[in-house]
């Protein structure tokens, strides 16, 4: 409306050999961009009849050119407008059923699981993903309360279905195996279903590396098995710990090639301790001069916090430190422990 209003105060106020009218058919092709369809053509209207009252002004302006121009422009730009909203409505649709699928695939975490404070963190790489091939879960089972963090080697469909046959595998069996050895055994069998029953290109290199964790209820200990995955971080009374793993387990689905020799490490864990799981997004994001974010020096600078606030730390300062261009999906768990009290050591409730 700017732009018309403003064409149409220069043609009258110019000269009539620059001829600023010829410029009105660009007001309703500029508002198809943005417009639905019927304030499109009242657009074009207006601009008709702006045309008509320059014509009354200046008799010789080749009116009824510039008015065909502009209604053939206006049917074009309704047209075009009316394509836009159908793609508009279908990406909405799109996005739904993207939402949809996330909270189906990586569903809120409640705060507290246990005796453990808990927070988690997703972030995709292109703004407009929704999911990915990262993925978490947090289960409190009668074992304990168990994590599961991991990294679908891969992007596109292909990774997202693995991630939620993991997933899915892992929503079951951290309740039923008695150990995390016997879980991601059953882990390993369900992606290899997996990528039998969806051959792709890429199958002979499709793994995912995977880290879990058991913290049993009463606590004073958290055992982690770590399947090729970036090792976590662990702050115990101001310190920052890197828990490397003692032998290397097999990433998922790999098992069949370089054996299924799985090795579970304990380490103690205090009341107010911290511990970070993520995946390689966060450690290979990258500033200007290419140089790798320091997670473990990060880490040593933060002052005791709730998991949701460290997450929040991390995700602006990733992006600050990236200049807010993350280049892979990024996925992290925040836990705290905290003493369990009487009904959180005993029957769960």
């Amino acid at each position: 409306m700017v732009l018309t209003v403003l064409i149409g105060a220069l043609a009258f106020a110019t000269p009539r050999g620059i001829a600023i009218s010829r410029l009105l058919p660009a007001a309703p092709a500029l508002a198809a961009s943005m417009w639905p369809v019927i304030p499109t053509i009242l657009l074009g209207a207006f601009c008709a009849l702006i045309m008509f009252g320059l014509s009354l002004v200046y008799t010789d302006l080749g009116t009824p050119y510039t008015t065909a121009a502009i209604a053939a422009v206006t049917l074009a730009a309704a047209y075009a407008s009316h394509v836009r909203l159908r793609r508009e409505d279908t990406l909405l649709q799109i996005r739904l059923v993207a939402d949809t699928a996330q909270q189906v695939l990586l569903r809120p975490l409640p705060s507290r699981l246990g005796g453990i404070e808990i927070a988690s963190l997703y972030v995709a790489a292109q703004a407009q993903a929704r999911i990915g091939g990262d993925f978490y879960e947090a289960a409190e089972t009668p074992h304990g309360v168990r994590l599961l963090l991991g990294d679908v080697r891969g992007k596109g469909l292909s990774a997202v279905g693995a991630a939620a046959a993991v997933i899915g595998c892992f929503r079951e069996a951290a309740h039923d195996e008695s150990d995390l050895t016997s879980v991601v055994r059953r882990l390993e069998i369900s992606i290899g279903r997996h990528s039998a029953a969806h051959p792709s290109a890429d199958l002979p290199e499709r793994f995912a590396t995977a880290l879990l964790a058991e913290i049993p209820r009463g606590g004073g200990r958290v055992a982690l098995l770590n399947c090729g995955h970036p090792p976590p971080l662990l702050v115990h009374q101001g310190e920052t710990r890197v828990l490397e793993s003692s032998e290397p387990s097999p990433p998922l689905n790999l098992a069949a090639l370089v054996g299924d020799d799985y090795r579970t490490d304990t380490v103690p864990l205090a009341p107010g301790d911290q511990l970070l799981l993520y995946t390689d997004g966060v450690t290979e994001t990258r500033d200007q001069a290419g140089e790798f974010f320091p997670l473990q020096d990060w880490m040593r600078q933060q002052s005791p916090v709730s998991p949701h606030v460290l997450l929040d730390r991390l995700h602006q300062d990733l992006l600050r430190f990236s200049g807010g261009r993350l280049d892979d999906d990024i996925a992290a768990l925040a836990v705290r422990y905290r003493k369990a009290g009487p009904l959180e050591a005993g029957s769960g409730t």
